[in-house]
Formats: structure tokens, sequence, C-alpha cells
């Protein structure tokens, strides 16, 4: 993508600083409720290496109070559509915020296409070249639940599902995925259960090939503004477009790019957000938040990974003292302090860098935001799992090829797919789940981490060895 739409601010040299941006956009969020970590945020010298403890601070702030967490969140999504600029086809640049009200620049034309394959009418999960259903998914959710991979309520959640079969087709809907070809995305399920699917994605033809023949394959209906469109560039043509398609509209964002680019087009599918909430009051919310970011977690989540931390083998035992020793105290660290409730699940990677962390807290603070203005709100952390941009990773493809013997699970792409959607399904069905008195605690329901929030070892601690135990099986 080129300098136009969505754009970092140029500094006064004419650089536009994605590490400036960052620590200002944090700085804000934090000045409300925690003066000191905003000023530790701003005086951040080196912001690609020291921004794990500012955004593990951002969830730490917010602990005190629903108020706490709804304020740094407003004060983050103000500070990102102040300082976001969007540059126009003339060069000229005005803030992110402005795209609420900026003209189309074209009329989006739709296409449509219908699947030929009858709806699946039972709720099925692949798993491992399987496919799950009944008492075989029943009893691979129990295992998740005992061995701490998932939340035991995404388990129950995923059971009323499976026992309500008539949800799948979300009657009277439409559901909008934004980044039609993600690998993560929902539209491959959804299409199967006979949804109704608006897909937007870039003009790619390679990529749209793909996207059709899912749907021609499928069993439901889906709309697409023909060609593509680009939403760094096109927030109000795309805004325009959705706002017209018929029935309950969920916006459900499921973008990702590299590097910078990644905040660039989460900041378009927010500003998108905010113009479609105003002029459609109905708009329901999905996210997909990832599991390597910070998390509150609940006392038993805490309690199992104390367990654990207690009942490892006398091998580990042995090898850690050592271990931590010769790395001061960084490697193979307990996960919480015993009794911490809620304790605090760090799993951020500090090889996916402050761009991709920034994006994803984008969504969670909007997610947080439109739930306290009473917007039904589908977000759910989803697994570790072995998608694309993962694999081209080398250190992180290492590191989940030997996250098993660190008790974490790492899903494949079609197993969290489902698992996802599924729980989408029951969001919507369910108003956005059950009401909590924190926001720390809507963000942990459902919760599917692969067992990073649950497991002996702080995940970073881990992370290294991980990687050379998973090397020779990531090289394969």
């Amino acid at each position: 993508m080129t300098d136009a739409g969505v754009v970092f601010p140029a500094g006064p040299d004419g650089r536009r600083s994605t590490a400036a941006l960052g620590r200002a956009v944090v700085a804000d969020a934090l000045r409300p409720v925690d003066p000191a970590g905003a000023g530790a945020a701003e005086r951040e010298t080196t912001w690609r290496a020291g921004y794990l403890v500012h955004f593990r601070r951002l969830v730490e702030a917010g602990l005190p109070s629903r108020q706490a967490a709804t304020g740094i969140a407003d004060a983050g999504l103000a500070a990102l559509h102040r300082r976001l600029r969007v540059a126009g086809p003339d060069g000229t640049e005005t803030p992110l915020g402005e795209l609420a009200g900026a003209p189309a620049g074209r009329v989006l034309a739709t296409a449509e296409v219908r699947g030929t394959a009858e709806a699946e009418r039972e709720l099925s999960l692949p798993f491992r070249g399987e496919r799950l259903r009944g008492d075989a998914l029943r009893r691979r959710l129990d295992d998740w639940v005992e061995r701490g991979i998932v939340e035991p309520s995404a388990a129950e959640a995923v059971r009323t599902v499976a026992a309500h079969p008539e949800w799948l087709a979300l009657p009277d809907t439409t559901v909008v995925v934004l980044g039609a070809g993600a690998e993560m995305g929902p539209l491959t399920a959804l299409l199967r259960w006979g949804a109704r699917v608006a897909g937007v994605d870039l003009p790619s033809p390679p990529l749209w090939e793909r996207v059709l023949g899912t749907a021609r394959r499928g069993a439901g209906t889906l709309v697409h503004p023909g060609g593509g469109a680009d939403l760094v560039t096109e927030v109000p043509a795309v805004a325009e477009w959705v706002a017209g398609l018929p029935g309950r509209l969920v916006l459900g964002d499921y973008v990702y790019a590299d590097g910078a680019t990644n905040v660039r087009v989460s900041a378009a599918v927010d500003a998108l957000t905010v113009r479609l909430a105003a002029a459609r009051p109905d708009l329901g919310l999905a996210f997909l938040a990832t599991p390597t970011d910070v998390f509150a977690v609940p006392a038993d989540a805490v309690a199992q990974s104390v367990r654990a931390y207690a009942g490892r083998s006398r091998g580990a035992k042995l090898l850690g003292r050592p271990l931590r020793t010769l790395s001061a105290g960084r490697l193979l660290q307990r996960a919480y302090l015993p009794g911490s409730d809620p304790g605090i699940a760090d799993s951020l990677v500090p090889q996916q860098g402050p761009n991709y962390a920034l994006a994803k807290r984008l969504q969670r603070w909007r997610a947080t935001v439109a739930r306290a203005a009473g917007t039904t709100v589908s977000m759910n952390v989803a697994p570790p799992t072995r998608t694309r941009s993962v694999v081209r990773n080398r250190a992180l493809a290492a590191a989940y090829a030997g996250a098993h013997r660190f008790g974490v699970e790492v899903f494949d792409p079609a197993t969290s797919n489902v698992l996802m959607a599924a729980l989408l399904v029951h969001d919507l069905h369910t108003g956005g789940g059950p009401a909590h008195e924190h926001p720390w605690q809507d963000e942990a329901h459902a919760a599917v981490h692969g067992g990073l929030w649950r497991t002996a070892y702080a995940p970073r601690s881990a992370l290294g060895l991980a990687a050379v135990l998973g090397y020779g099986a990531a090289r394969s």
C-alpha cells in the first residue's frame, strides 16, 4: 500500500514514525487513570524492545474499576482518531476522525454468489483429520477443559451451539467479514452453515478467486463489492455499501497485514465502525482477540497454573534452577503469584512487535467501549494457530512446534476457524454472552487460549526453550 488513505502522522523531519505514534497513543490511553504510567511510556526510548511493559500496564491500570478500564479504552481510541491522518489524493491530510462524515469516492457495486451445497445441520469440528460431532465433540471439549486448553465457559458455549443446530445459519442476519480471505476468519464455516455473509477484502484476483470458490462450494449466500475494496483508502465507500445491506448487521473485523500496515488497516476498520454505528443503530460487532497479548484471568486459571508449577517433574525442577540462575531469572518463571485474583497472563511475544500489539489492542478498546454503550459484541480469545503468518516467522514457528512440552496446544487453522465461528454464533444468539461487572471478565469469558493462561510457566519465559525444542519439527 502507498502513503494514501490512513497514514501515520509525519514528524518535524517528515518521517512517519510508528514508534512515536505507539508511544503517544499508549501514553494518552494511560493518562486519565495512571499519569505515572503515561509518563513512563512517553519517556521510553527503545519502543520496539520496551513496549511490552507499557502494554501490560494498560491492563493493570484498568483493574481497579470498570470506569478505569473504559476510561483507558476511550482515551486510547480518541488518541488514535486524533493522531492518525488520512492522506487525500491531492496530498492534504485530515484527522482519522473526519472519516465519519467524509464523502465516498465511488459507489461500490454488489455481486452475489449462492452456494450449491446443502447446509450443514449439525455442528462438527475438524480435528486432526476427523470431524468431531456429538459425543466425540463433547469428549474433546471436556479434555481441553481438563488440561486447561480452553476456559470452561468456552466449552459450555460450544456445547450450547451443538444443542441448537438451528442457530448455525444465523437467520435474518448479515455478517460482514472484513478480511474475507483471512486465514482466521469465519467466512468458510458460516457459508457451510447456510448463513448470509458480506465479504470485503483487497482487489486481488487470486484472493477473490479463492473466496468465490469457497462460496460456490458452500450453502449460504456471499455478497461482495465486485472487484474488492481497499479499506485503508476507501472507508466512506465501504461504509455506504455496508449500511445498505439487509437484515441484522454484524461487522466482523478479521483484517491482518504485516508491520505498520496492520495499524493502518485496523484503524481504518475502527473509523468504519464509528461511521456505521451512527448509520445503523442495530449494528453488532465481532472480533478475534489474539492469545499473544496481556489479559487479566480468573482465580481458577491461576490455581491450575500454580498446581502445574508445584507438580512439575523432578527433572524439570532440577533443570529449572540453573536455567533461572544463568538467565538472571528470565527463564522458566512461575506464571502467577499463588492466590492472585485476577491474575495477569502476559503472553506478549516480542517477535510480533509493537504495531501488532497496538492493532490488536485497538480492537479490544473498541469492544470495551461498544459493550458499555449497549452494543452486542462478540470478542473471543482465539487459540495459537499455525497460520501462514506464524509459519513465515521462524522463531514463532519453532516456538509453536515446541509449545506442547509446556502444556500449550497449537491448533490447525481448520479447527480454529470452526471453533471460533461457533462461539460467534453463540454470542449473536445470546446478546453477546453474559454481562459481567468488569471488562476484563468480558475478555476472559469463553477464551480459547490454548493453555497459555493455565500453564505452569510465564509464557515468555518458556518461549526460547520451546523454540529450541521445536526447531527441528518446525523445519520439517
